[in-house]
């Protein structure tokens, strides 16, 4: 069973920052896919990494957010700037790991106009 723990959600004006971890219990370097939801109205996509490095960004925040990972860390991050109110919702990291999705718990992003 894969853990994964995410921190750095919170309350911040349009216009901030917030940069999201996410810890996994065990390596994430040779997992195919790792990335970033949001569940606002809907749950969607917002940016993810494979294995090969190539990232995927969804258009409502491309230019505004970059997805890295740390594999010694076994790390995933989200940096976000220039935040904006439809940018809230709770964020999930997740992971396939031996042809399995994993998720975490979610972490709570507000940004206030």
């Amino acid at each position: 069973q894969v853990q994964l723990v995410e921190s750095g959600g919170g309350l911040v004006q349009a216009g901030g920052s917030l940069r999201l971890s996410c810890v996994a219990s065990e390596s994430i370097l040779s997992a195919p896919f790792v990335g970033w939801f949001r569940q606002g109205k809907q749950r969607e996509l917002v940016a993810s990494i494979n294995s090969a490095d190539n990232t995927y960004y969804h258009d409502a925040v491309k230019g505004r957010f970059t997805i890295s990972r740390d594999n010694a860390q076994n790390m995933l991050a989200l940096q976000m700037n220039s935040l904006k109110p439809e940018d809230t919702g709770v964020y999930y990291c997740t992971t396939v790991l031996y042809g399995r999705q994993y998720w975490g718990q979610g972490t709570q992003v507000t940004v206030s106009s």
